[in-house]
């Protein structure tokens, strides 16, 4: 009797071999987090800063590891890239925060009084008509005067002048230029800046900044308005010892409490913020 032929059983598929632990993508992480967490602490910052680097380089060469778990190298790689750039802003609060120790810079904000340079008669005048002098007597509460003259190593920025309800001029300037919000309306800020420094190559007042601090004291800042303002002041114009650009700056605040608020002058970088009243 002839049986049939039995087809052999089919080969069982290969075992795939489950990755295994990588050691030096378990480095990387431990590098990373301790090094994102010390670049945090202004003392031991610099220790972070040695870390986040070592823990890069380890995460790349994690990552080809063969047979190895890559999950470590690339959250190391994600860590230490997220880690330097806090580090970098923790690093330029701190040399802030040195220089301002070092050279005591909320000093050197002057504010001279709308009224110092008047005539000895007008110096006669009560002083209930004089606008508070210094840094220390000049709040939000109780603003220096238009016209005040706020001082500071490199530059003097007087406010000229604010006008409510510039709606129509500012739309009007620019097709560009979009209507405020519903309840809100644009004011122009008209006021000067003067290079005081004596860099030989002068300076651009970019960093010299007007901004509006609304009734409740909320911060309006100027670069969240995005119009163009008529004769807009020219800020990243080079300026020398005794040199000056005045012009206007938009700015859309609440109508209905737009004379209640107060401007907030920053003469500079590390220069301290000072109250100007709007009207």
């Amino acid at each position: 009797m002839t049986y049939p032929a039995q087809n052999p059983p089919p080969a069982p598929a290969p075992v795939q071999p489950s990755a295994q632990r990588n050691t030096i993508g378990l480095i990387a992480l431990i590098c990373a987090v301790a090094g994102f967490i010390l670049a945090c602490i202004p003392g031991v910052l610099i220790v972070g800063w040695i870390l986040l680097p070592i823990s890069f380089i380890l995460g790349l060469v994690s990552l080809f590891q063969k047979g190895r778990t890559r999950w470590q190298g690339i959250t190391a790689i994600i860590l230490s890239i997220v880690g330097t750039v806090v580090a970098a802003l923790v690093f330029l609060v701190v040399v802030s925060n040195a220089v301002d120790d070092a050279f005591g810079t909320s000093s050197d904000t002057v504010v001279s009084s709308a009224t110092d340079s008047t005539t000895t008669d007008d110096a006669d005048s009560s002083d209930s008509d004089q606008a508070p002098t210094g840094t220390d007597t000049v709040t939000r509460e109780n603003p220096a005067a238009l016209g005040s003259e706020i001082s500071s190593d490199e530059w003097k920025v007087v406010i000229n002048s604010v006008t409510f309800d510039a709606t129509s001029e500012v739309v009007a300037e620019n097709p560009f230029n979009d209507p405020p919000a519903d309840g809100y309306e644009y004011i122009l800020i008209n006021y000067t800046v003067t290079y005081v420094g004596d860099d030989p190559d002068g300076d651009m007042p970019a960093f010299v900044t007007v901004n509006y601090v609304t009734a409740d004291g909320v911060t309006i800042d100027g670069t969240d308005t995005l119009a163009v303002a008529p004769d807009e002041i020219d800020t990243l114009t080079t300026l020398y010892n005794g040199g000056s650009v005045t012009g206007n700056e938009a700015i859309a605040v609440p109508s209905a409490s737009a004379e209640d608020g107060v401007l907030a002058v920053q003469p500079g970088l590390l220069a301290d913020t000072v109250f100007v009243a709007v009207k």
